[in-house]
C-alpha cells in the first residue's frame, strides 16, 4: 500500500509534466535530431531533475530546461562523435512532425517558422523558444543558459528582429 508521502510525490511529479512536459518538449525539439529523441531527453531531465530535488526540494521547475539543454548537448556530441559529418539536427516538417498544431494553414505557417527559426543562430533560437513557448522570465533563461538576463534580452531582441525580416516579407 503506498503511503502519503508516495501519493504526495506522485501527484507532484504529474502536476509538474503536465505544467511544464509540452514547453521543455519544444525546448528539445529545437536540439534534438528527432521528436523521439526529444521526448527521450525530457524524460532524462525529469529524472534528473527528480532525483536532485531529494537533496535540494527548493529547486525550481525551470532548471528543467538546463537539464534539457545539458543532456541534449551530451547527446549530440556522442552522435557526432559516432556519425561524423551528418546533419544531427534534422526534423521531417512535411510528416507532420512539427512543433505546432497540424492545421493546413497553420502547417504551412509554422513551416515557414520552423525554417526561419532554425536558421537563426543557436543563441538566439534558444532564448525566443525558452521565452515565447516555454514563457521564461530573462532572469529565468539566463540561469538556464548560463548568461546575464541582459544577454538573454538582447538576444531575444536580435532574433525577433531576424524573423520579422524573414516573415513578413512571406506572410504579408
Amino acid at each position: 500500500m503506498a503511503t502519503m508521502d508516495q501519493d504526495k510525490a506522485g501527484s507532484d511529479w504529474q502536476g509538474l509534466l503536465q505544467e511544464w512536459g509540452a514547453r521543455l518538449l519544444l525546448f528539445a525539439r529545437q536540439q534534438a535530431a528527432d521528436p523521439v529523441e526529444a521526448e527521450d531527453i525530457v524524460q532524462e531531465a525529469f529524472v534528473r531533475y527528480w532525483k536532485s530535488r531529494l537533496d535540494r526540494p527548493d529547486l525550481s521547475p525551470p532548471l528543467l530546461f538546463t537539464f534539457v539543454r545539458r543532456i541534449a548537448t551530451d547527446r549530440a556530441r556522442q552522435w557526432r562523435r559516432r556519425q561524423t559529418g551528418l546533419d544531427a539536427l534534422r526534423i521531417e516538417v512535411a510528416n507532420g512532425d512539427g512543433w505546432f498544431e497540424p492545421v493546413i494553414e497553420d502547417r504551412e505557417r509554422a513551416a515557414l517558422l520552423e525554417t526561419a527559426l532554425r536558421s537563426l543562430p543557436v543563441e538566439q533560437r534558444e532564448v525566443l523558444v525558452l521565452k515565447i513557448w516555454a514563457g521564461l522570465t530573462f532572469d529565468e533563461i539566463g540561469t538556464t543558459l548560463e548568461i546575464s538576463p541582459h544577454t538573454a534580452a538582447s538576444r531575444y531582441r536580435y532574433g525577433l528582429g531576424q524573423l520579422r525580416r524573414q516573415l513578413t516579407p512571406v506572410l504579408t
